[in-house]
This record gives C-alpha cells, structure tokens and sequence, in this order.
C-alpha cells in the first residue's frame, strides 16, 4: 500500500486556512499529526493519561496498549469459546457455518483461486512485516512519532491477540481441499483477515481523518472496509477458514485499531501536559 506523504502535511490543498492556522498555533507534539489521534479535552484517552501519571508519552502509550491487549484476548477468547461450546453445538448453524465453505470449494475456478492467492498474500507473513518497516521508515523520516507507533503497535497487537487466541481457543478448519498447509485447529479466528483491517484499514481510517473532501473521505473508508471482506473471502476460498472464523477476524482487527488509537491519544494527552509543564 503507497502512501501519499502529501497527506501528512498541513498544506492548503487538504486543509482549509482555518485548519492551517489551527496547526500553526496548536502545541509542537500536535502539529500535522491526523486528527483522529488527537485526544479530547476532558476524554477518557485524557483521563487515562492522568490516572496513569502523565509524565514521559512512552509509558503512557505502553499502559493503555497492554492493558488494552491483555483486554482484547480476554475478550476473543471468551467469544471463541462462546462460538465453539455454544453455537456450533447446534446443529444447525454448524451446518450452516460448514456448508457456506463447502459451497465455496464446489464452486473453485482457477481465476477465483488465484485471485484468492491475491488476498491471502497481501494480508500474509512476508508482505505485512516489509509494509510495516517501510510505512515505520516514512513516518519516522517526516517525524511523524505517533503515525509510527500507530502502524507498528496496531499490527503487534493484532498479531499477538490472534496468536494467544488460537492457542487457547482450538477449532478445526473447513472439512474441504484446503490449498495451504496451516495447522488444522487453528480456525479461530482468521489472522489474515484481521491483519487487513488493523493494517490497511487501520492507517486509512486515520489518515482519512486530514481529509477534507467528504466524497474522497467516503471513497477511502469504502477501500478501507473492501479490503478485509476481499481477505476474509480469499480465505473461506482457498478451505483455511469458515465465515465465523473470518467475522472474527474483523472484530479483533477492529478491536486493535481501537485500542492503538486510544493509546496514540493517551500518549498524546501526556506529550501535551508534559509540553505546558515546560513552559
């Protein structure tokens, strides 16, 4: 995924004179970062950051994406188990759940499974991590810290809550041709999937927020939503996951980037205390 650093600037082309203003006068920690990792006055990222003890921005951050991670795997865990004691012991809807995939292995054509390549690869093992580090080099160059923190925080929490849930919470795959070679019971929940949103979808989002324009604003959170469902469909095709597993994958995708922006705001919260303190 390119990004235009075009946007990460506060011209006039994507911000009105107000706006610009606004970022000239705002506090150095602040300036051209995307609104929406800016705290509220009086919110609870702000609240946060006071109860933990403003002092350095690091520590703040850190507290609220552990607390936050510790948090998201308590609560895929419990909805895993929920899914797999509960709704597919009736039969059912564990037979709706498995037709669906079965229904997409019968129906497999060679440009369907290469397209299904497509989407497991850009959401997968090699092309995330060299992203990551190139999107970290970006940012860090333009010195925008919290961006930073952002695409690298929202990936290690996804990856590690995807990890810890699916060694506590096992589920077969789909009893179809699976065309990969993953360990059997780690259905739950869907890794690529998740990575999609908390990466692509995570960094859209947020960047979206400096945009202006509310037709392209639209235009970027419909590619940002397009492309965990085109993820979550290359891997119900090619046998490694079921529509439930793949659900699951966008919640804790959501989740993650949640918890990242909260932290980003707390961490920001504190950067703003600690800057008037040194006035």
């Amino acid at each position: 995924m390119g990004v235009n650093t075009a946007q990460l600037e506060p011209v006039g082309a994507t911000l009105d004179p107000a706006e610009t203003r606004s970022d000239r006068s705002a506090p150095r920690h602040a300036r051209h970062e995307p609104p929406l990792l800016e705290p509220r006055p009086g919110g609870p990222a702000e609240r946060f950051a006071a109860a933990v003890g403003y002092g350095h921005p690091v520590r703040v951050f850190l507290a609220a994406a552990v607390g936050g991670y510790v948090l998201l795997v308590a609560f895929m865990t419990a909805l895993g188990f929920l899914l797999t004691k509960v709704l597919l012991e009736m039969g059912g809807f564990a037979a709706w759940d498995e037709h669906i995939s079965k229904w997409l292995a019968d129906h497999r054509t060679p440009l369907l499974v290469d397209l299904s390549w497509v989407g497991s690869t850009v959401a997968g093992g090699v092309v995330i991590p060299v992203l990551v580090g190139g999107l970290l080099l970006l940012f860090c160059l333009h010195r925008r810290w919290r961006l930073a923190a952002f695409t690298l925080f929202v990936i290690c929490i996804e990856s590690g809550g995807y990890r810890a849930t699916s060694l506590i919470v096992h589920r077969d795959r789909p009893d179809v041709h699976r065309l990969e070679t993953l360990p059997v019971n780690a259905s739950y929940p869907s890794g690529h999937t998740a990575a999609s949103l908390a990466l692509y979808g995570g960094l859209l989002f947020v960047l979206s927020s400096r945009i202006e324009s509310l037709r392209l604003r639209v235009l970027v959170w419909a590619l940002a939503l397009a492309m965990p469902v085109f993820v979550g469909w290359s891997r119900m095709e090619r046998g490694m996951h079921h529509l439930t597993d793949s659900i699951a994958g966008v919640i804790l995708g959501t989740c993650a980037i949640l918890i990242t922006i909260f932290a980003a705001r707390a961490a920001g919260a504190a950067a703003a205390q600690r800057e008037s303190a040194d006035r």
